[in-house]
């Protein structure tokens, strides 16, 4: 390292997002139709809470939905986007 590079301020911590991956709502699907009948809040809450995630920097998560085509279920917000979801991807 050169003595001039030792000086310069270290890069600023990029703010990191969770993704699941799979994706959220891709889990809820198949845990459903696994189950037979429609989760319930709290499957649901389970299901979210213990699901696989990867932090990664904004750019990132963005090339990901990028790349799925469609934005995930808001974690924070999961039982009422599953609601919408499930409607669009099952029916009632």
């Amino acid at each position: 390292m050169k003595e001039s590079d030792s000086n310069q301020a270290p890069a600023p911590e990029e703010e990191m997002f969770l993704v699941h991956v799979p994706a959220l709502v891709a889990v809820l699907l198949n845990r459903e139709h696994e189950k037979g009948s429609p989760l319930t809040e709290v499957d649901v809450l389970e299901i979210t809470g213990s699901s696989a995630c990867i932090a990664m920097p904004l750019h990132a998560k963005k090339k990901v939905e990028e790349s799925r085509g469609y934005l995930d279920i808001n974690p924070e917000n999961a039982w009422a986007e599953w609601q919408a979801a499930r409607v669009e991807l099952i029916g009632s």
